[in-house]
């Protein structure tokens, strides 16, 4: 039967931020955003093995005590320039079989919830493709000039904003972003085969910590969960 893996590229700096530390780093409701993420993956049951891809320097993760997730957590110091580079690297790494899943996931979307991750691998583990975490677009979307003024309105009927866990068989994903490289998330390398990955509803807890006032929101959000 094929095994269930999660693959998460931290070997980014998140410059956005505008901090000094790797964003990955960042202190979180009493420790690193990072170690966020990575328990929520490690308390998943039907997840075998949590591969954290960082950066072939990268002190900063030698500094934490990760032993309470045992051997289940396997740190890859292979990560590449960018996220897909990290990522074909850490399939590369972690020599799985290709029929396996993986579900790589963003090391800055630290409000994953259990019932998401149950809710992603319940409807895509018997799917001919995979699939990704998304939520309808719900806000108005503006098209911006080279002035910054509005050239148009886009319609938002039928567009999602795709988030992570994205899923898909090691085999399939590796081939894909062999092959197109350049994308800002794995469900495009999918597409770009000709391919239609399953939009798996999700919600907007699982945001993106991207700039100094989502760490706010994100700290808020674990403290009522605790």
């Amino acid at each position: 039967m094929p095994e269930f893996h999660a693959l998460v590229p931290a070997a980014g700096f998140g410059a956005r931020m505008g901090n000094e530390l790797p964003k990955q780093y960042l202190p979180l409701a009493g420790k690193p955003m990072l170690a966020h993420t990575l328990e929520t993956l490690c308390a998943c049951g039907d997840i075998k093995t949590v591969f954290v891809v960082l950066a072939p320097d990268d002190a900063q993760f030698r500094i934490y005590d990760w032993s309470r997730f045992g051997d289940k957590l396997q740190p890859l110091f292979c990560g590449g320039d960018t996220r897909a580079e990290s990522v074909v690297n850490g399939l590369l790494a972690s020599e799985l079989d290709a029929d396996d899943w993986v579900l790589v996931h963003d090391a800055a979307r630290p409000c994953l919830t259990q019932s998401l991750l149950a809710k992603l691998i319940g409807e895509l583990r018997d799917d001919a493709v995979g699939g990704i975490l998304a939520v309808p677009v719900a806000d108005t979307l503006k098209r911006a000039d080279a002035q910054q003024r509005i050239a148009c309105t886009e319609p938002r009927e039928g567009l999602w904003q795709a988030q992570t866990p994205q899923m898909f068989r090691a085999g399939l994903l590796a081939a894909a972003l062999a092959r197109c490289h350049i994308v800002t998330d794995e469900a495009s390398a999918i597409e770009a085969l000709g391919l239609q990955p399953k939009l798996v509803a999700s919600d907007s807890s699982n945001f993106k910590v991207t700039y100094p006032q989502d760490i706010v929101l994100a700290e808020l959000l674990l403290q009522q969960r605790k």
